[in-house]
């Protein structure tokens, strides 16, 4: 089976990227590849429960990201972006898990393809 790491690494809302990265997510999914999305820097926004994007243009990627979680895509949020974010573990959507820097890096290399959002 081809793996994919795809690196989120812009906020939610306010461009294109992070649905885009979801999109994909879904996207491997369906074509049964081992897809890891990854959430740091300002990404691990997209973990965050109770998102509302109402009065925006973009669609709440909360749904998007429990969809991927639920057709097997691992979900992985950096710890030190959640710090730096102001996100405890206890505020993200259910079914993602908090790594380290090491351990995201070593996904990232253990995986066929890389996409950075």
């Amino acid at each position: 089976m081809n793996s994919i790491a795809i690196v989120l690494r812009k906020a939610p809302y306010g461009s294109v990227d992070a649905p885009e990265a979801v999109r994909h997510a879904l996207g491997g999914a369906i074509e049964d590849v081992d897809v890891k999305l990854l959430l740091v820097d300002a990404g691990v926004n997209a973990a965050r429960k109770g998102q509302d994007p109402s009065g925006t243009e973009y669609s709440n990627l909360e749904t998007g990201i429990k969809d991927c979680i639920d057709m097997g895509v691992s979900v992985y949020a950096n710890k030190v972006s959640l710090a730096e974010n102001n996100l405890g573990e206890d505020k993200m959507i259910e079914g993602i898990t908090a790594l380290d820097s090491r351990e995201i890096a070593g996904i990232i290399a253990a995986s066929d393809t890389t996409m950075v959002f």
